[in-house]
C-alpha cells in the first residue's frame, strides 16, 4: 500500500493567541520547531519531541501539530497499532491508530482538539484507512482538567466525533475492564469489505460474543 500524505493547514484565532494547525508534518520540519515544555502527557517534552520526529518519518506515520509562532503547543499522532495490541494482529496495512492527542493547558478549550482532528481528515488519503483510537480512562488528565471520568469521556467523545470517529463494540479485555473505556473508529469511504470484515474479527475474538 502506498502511503500518500497531503499537507493541509488552517489558522485559528484562540482567546489565548493565534495558532496554526497543520500537517502531516515531516520529521525535518518538526525538528526545526521548538517543543513546548508542558507537552508531558506521555513522556518528558524533549523525549516526546524526538519520538514524534521518528513517527513523522515512518511511511504510515502522520503528525498534525498545533503551532504558536515557532513552537509546537499540541499534536495528534497516527501510526500503526502497537505490536503488543490485538489491533496489529491482522497485519492490516490500511488500519492505523490515533495514538496520542495532546494540547497544552493554555490552548485547551475553544475547539483546538476538534480542529486537530478535522485537519487530519482533510487529507483525501484518509479515505483509504480504518482509523481507530483506544480510549483508556487511566490515560486521561483528570487532575489537570478537574473533570471526573464521565465528564472527560463526554469531552473526548465530542472531540473524536469532530473527526467522524464513532463508537465500535469490542470484547478487548483492556477496553472491557472499565465502562468508561472505549474503542472508536472511522472507516474510510474506499476501505474494501474484506478489510471491514477483518476489523470485525479483530474487535471480537471471543466467538461466543460475536
Amino acid at each position: 500500500m502506498k502511503h500518500i500524505k497531503t499537507y493541509h493547514a488552517t489558522e485559528m484565532q484562540h482567546k489565548n493567541g493565534d495558532i496554526v494547525i497543520e500537517g502531516p508534518i515531516t520529521g525535518e520540519a518538526l525538528e526545526s520547531l521548538e517543543f513546548h515544555e508542558e507537552l508531558v502527557a506521555f513522556r518528558q517534552a524533549p523525549q516526546q519531541h524526538q519520538a514524534l520526529i521518528k513517527i513523522a518519518d515512518l511511511p504510515e506515520g502522520r503528525i498534525i501539530i498545533v503551532r504558536e509562532k515557532n513552537q509546537v503547543v499540541g499534536y495528534v499522532t497516527y501510526v500503526y497499532p502497537d505490536p503488543l495490541e490485538r489491533w496489529s494482529e491482522g497485519n492490516m496495512e490500511n488500519l492505523i491508530e490515533l495514538g496520542a492527542i495532546e494540547v497544552i493547558p493554555k490552548f485547551r478549550g475553544g475547539g483546538v482538539g476538534k480542529t486537530l482532528l478535522q485537519v487530519s481528515m482533510m487529507d483525501e488519503a484518509m479515505e483509504d484507512y480504518i482509523i481507530i483510537t483506544t480510549e483508556y480512562y487511566w490515560h486521561w488528565d483528570l487532575k489537570g482538567t478537574g473533570l471526573n471520568v464521565w465528564e472527560y469521556r463526554k469531552v473526548m467523545k465530542k472531540m473524536m466525533q469532530a473527526g467522524d470517529l464513532e463508537y465500535f463494540a469490542t470484547d478487548d479485555p483492556e477496553i472491557s475492564s472499565h465502562p468508561a473505556n472505549c474503542l472508536m473508529a472511522r472507516i474510510g469511504k474506499r476501505v474494501d469489505a474484506e478489510s471491514v470484515q477483518q476489523f470485525d474479527h479483530l474487535r471480537f475474538q471471543n466467538r461466543f460474543m460475536y
